[in-house]
């Protein structure tokens, strides 16, 4: 845990890296990107092995969703980082030639990245590929839920990247409070919603700019899909979707499903055999399933299904085990809409599964609860996915596909209201991370005189003309041409 005097002196020191200037040059940020991209390759065996401890993640689901996206990531900024840093024109209308204009992208300069447990290299590391890019100097606060993460992140990163720009703080909570008391230039917080609110709040105390990424309900709705291997690889993408992706502990893993009453229990028979088919007939002989992060979470989990009407509506699986932290992929078909499983986000290998007489339906469902990091949708009718695209609001929204959208750098990753605010990935991390600075230049050939004191009514008639770019009426005016 940091002294206050060993966090005032990093502090210092990220200042005044920032301040001398080098995290501007194009050539100081590539660095810095390259040398995590050789962190991630030459303690790719270590990253396996801490994702393994910390979470139980199979190496392929590591790499898939950490090491790999991360890679790519990074390539994706080199390629274009020269590109983001330029300066963009700004158009200007004719009256004002010959003035310029443009837009400069600047660091904002010492940001705080507070990360989270779930993907706990890929969480912290994601942001700093923006924040670097975007030429700052960066804290790094890993989760104290993955100890062997985060200790792996505090010893390799001073090695790959400039120490005097890049700190990693490990510790608890309290460590997360201390670190909010300070002033940052941004701060950018994956967690919950609870304490989000704290983070805004410690923020407010300093005007800083915060991006949230919280959590919800991501709803998936399933609609009634004639072809056999369409329909296929939509099972294989929902149930990787909910319980492939750490164990369905991810804040835009589907939280439940809606689907019309008819086509209920094909969806169980075909989620169950493919649930078999991918984690076997034992999921907990299984290595292809993370587990549950720690107790406290396995208890919450458990806890959803100790109401008895919740019980009642468990279809398949619900076997769990403490000692290990195993909760098996488990679907429950039309639990009570006021149950807590229905109320709070699951973040867990438990699947409602709610009918509705009509699909339809499914847009009001939706509307009702708060706004979800994302939402998907299986179907083939094109009116349905427009309705989805123009009638319902989340972070993001995949059709016919869960979570790929995390991984496509052009697009923007962040939640929406209750979900949280703030997006980044590709470009969207370079401008999150960046001030837009506008740029005029002016010279001394021309003027509009009629803009400065003492006034009168003709200058008034020129105000008028010129706001809506009439060139003709202002000649008129100053020719005496025109009076009203």
């Amino acid at each position: 845990m940091e002294s206050p005097k060993s966090l005032e002196k990093d502090l210092k020191e990220l200042r005044e890296s920032f301040r001398c200037g080098k995290t501007k040059e194009a050539a100081w940020r590539m660095r810095q990107l390259k040398g995590l991209s050789t962190l991630l390759k030459e303690k790719e065996e270590g990253i396996f092995d801490a994702l393994r401890r910390d979470m139980g993640k199979h190496k392929a689901e590591a790499y898939r969703d950490e090491i790999g996206t991360l890679i790519k990531s990074i390539n994706y900024a080199l390629a274009n980082l020269k590109g983001w840093m330029s300066a963009k024109k700004a158009p200007l209308p004719l009256g004002a030639f010959p003035t310029t204009a443009e837009v400069v992208s600047e660091p904002l300069g010492v940001v705080l990245i507070i990360s989270t447990w779930n993907f706990p290299i890929g969480l912290s590391l994601e942001p700093l590929i923006g924040a670097l890019a975007a030429g700052n100097t960066v804290v790094i606060k890993p989760s104290e839920l993955t100890p062997t993460c985060s200790s792996l992140l505090a010893n390799t990163i001073p090695i790959y990247l400039d120490n005097s720009a890049v700190k990693i703080i490990e510790g608890d909570a309290s460590v997360g409070e201390q670190l909010l008391r300070h002033k940052w230039d941004k701060i950018l917080f994956t967690g919950s919603a609870r304490v989000g609110r704290m983070v805004m709040l410690a923020a407010a105390e300093h005007l800083t700019p915060v991006t949230l990424e919280l959590g919800g309900k991501c709803p998936a709705v399933v609609d009634c899909i004639p072809n056999s291997r369409d329909r296929t690889m939509a099972m294989k993408r929902i149930v990787v979707g909910k319980y492939g992706t750490c164990a369905g502990q991810a804040c835009i893993a589907i939280d439940y499903i809606l689907v019309e009453k008819k086509n209920a229990a094909a969806l169980v028979e075909a989620l169950t055999f493919r649930i078999k088919s991918m984690f076997g007939d034992n999921p907990r002989a299984s290595n292809s399933l993370a587990r549950i992060v720690n107790r406290h979470h396995f208890l919450r989990l458990k806890n959803l299904l100790v109401d008895p009407k919740v019980q009642a509506c468990v279809v398949y699986g619900g076997s769990m085990d403490e000692n290990t932290l195993f909760v098996e992929p488990t679907i429950l078909l039309d639990p009570p809409h006021d149950a807590d499983i229905m109320t709070e986000e699951i973040f867990g290998p438990l699947l409602p599964i709610i009918t509705l007489n009509s699909i339809e339906e499914s847009i009001e469902f939706i509307n009702l609860k708060p706004k979800a990091p994302a939402a998907y949708i299986f179907t083939k009718n094109e009116s349905l996915m427009k309705r989805m695209i123009s009638e319902t609001s989340s972070g993001s929204l995949a059709i016919n596909d869960c979570i790929t959208q995390f991984a496509a750098d052009t697009l923007p990753f962040g939640g929406v209201g209750e979900s949280g605010f703030g997006r980044y990935h590709g470009k969207f991390s370079f401008h999150t991370f960046s001030h837009e600075k506008g740029i005029l230049r002016r010279s001394f050939l021309t003027e509009f005189w009629f803009r400065f004191p003492p006034w009168n009514n003709n200058k008034l008639l020129l105000l008028r003309a010129a706001y809506i770019f009439d060139y003709i009426a202002i000649v008129l005016i100053v020719l005496g041409l025109k009076k009203s």
